[in-house]
C-alpha cells in the first residue's frame, strides 16, 4: 500500500494483485506497466516479475492497520476483475473492504463483463457495501460505452467513470445512475492529445445530470506543466453520498 499516492482523486493505493494485460486502446501506453517493467528480474523487488499478474497475499490485511479513515484506489497496478484472479480471491478483497470500513474503496476496472457477473451473482454481498465504489474506465465510443452500459446494470452503491486517457469526443452519455466522473488526458512519453471540447461537453453532461465533476490533468508529455485548470477553474467534485466511519 502507498500511504500517499500522487494520485488527484485518491488518497492512498493498495495493490494485493500486480500485473496485467492490455485489453484495449487506452492501456496502450499504461503508467503501470511500463513502471513495472523497469524491475523485470531485479531480484526481491516487488515487480521483480514485471508486469505478469501475480496474487500478493500478504498484503490483503494492509487496510486494517491503516487507521486513518482514506479513499483508497484498489489495485491501481492491477485489475481486480482480470480472468486469472480466482473469485475466492475477490471475496478475499472483498472481505478486507467490509471489515475496514472507515475506508473508501475505489474499485476502477474495464473488464466490465466479469464485474457485473460476479457482483449480481457469487459476489452480490460485494456491491451492498457503501463504501465501495465500482468504477470502469473510458477511453473511447468503442470500448467505453459499452463498459458504462455493463456498469449501470450492476448493483453497486457509487459508480463512477474514469475517462481517462480521454482519446475522443464520447457523445451524449446516459450518467443516470452514474454518481462520479473523473476526466483526464494521457501523459508520458507518447501521450495522445485531448481536445478541450471533449472536456467541455462531458463537464455540461454532468452538470446536466447532477453528476460531480472532477479535471484529473490535460497530460500531455510535461504533465506539471500542463495542469489541471479547465477555462481558469480547478473542478475537484466527489461523490456526496459517504459518511465516514471511525475504526472501533
Amino acid at each position: 500500500m502507498s500511504v500517499k499516492s500522487t494520485i488527484e482523486w485518491t488518497d492512498a493505493t493498495w495493490n494485493p494483485i500486480r500485473g496485467c494485460v492490455k485489453v484495449s486502446p487506452g492501456c496502450k501506453n499504461c503508467y503501470a506497466e511500463r513502471f513495472a517493467q523497469r524491475f523485470r528480474g531485479v531480484r526481491g523487488h516487488p515487480f521483480e516479475q514485471g508486469f505478469d499478474l501475480r496474487l500478493v497475499p500478504e498484503k490483503l490485511r494492509e487496510p486494517l492497520r491503516w487507521l486513518t479513515p482514506r479513499m483508497i484506489f484498489v489495485n491501481s497496478m492491477s485489475d481486480l476483475f482480470q480472468e486469472g484472479v480466482p473469485i475466492s480471491y475477490i471475496g478475499d478483497v472483498g472481505r478486507v473492504m467490509e471489515e475496514a470500513n472507515w475506508h473508501v474503496y475505489q474499485v476502477l476496472t474495464k473488464r466490465h463483463t466479469r464485474m457485473k457477473e460476479l457482483i449480481s451473482g457469487p459476489l452480490a454481498w460485494l456491491g451492498e457495501l457503501p463504501n465501495v465504489w465500482f468504477g470502469v474506465s473510458v477511453e473511447d465510443r468503442k470500448y467505453g460505452l459499452p463498459r458504462i452500459k455493463a456498469l449501470l446494470e450492476t448493483p453497486a452503491c457509487v459508480r463512477f467513470l474514469s475517462v481517462e486517457p480521454l482519446l475522443e469526443d464520447l457523445g451524449t452519455l446516459d450518467l443516470s445512475g452514474i454518481d462520479w466522473v473523473i476526466v483526464g488526458g494521457e501523459s508520458g512519453p507518447k501521450a495522445r492529445p485531448m481536445e478541450e471540447k471533449w472536456v467541455l461537453s462531458l463537464l455540461g453532461q454532468c452538470r446536466q445530470f447532477g453528476v460531480p465533476f472532477f479535471f484529473k490533468q490535460w497530460g500531455g508529455v510535461r504533465k506539471h506543466e500542463t495542469g489541471r485548470r479547465l477555462r481558469g477553474k480547478t473542478y475537484g467534485e466527489f461523490p456526496t453520498t459517504h459518511k465516514w466511519k471511525n475504526p472501533n
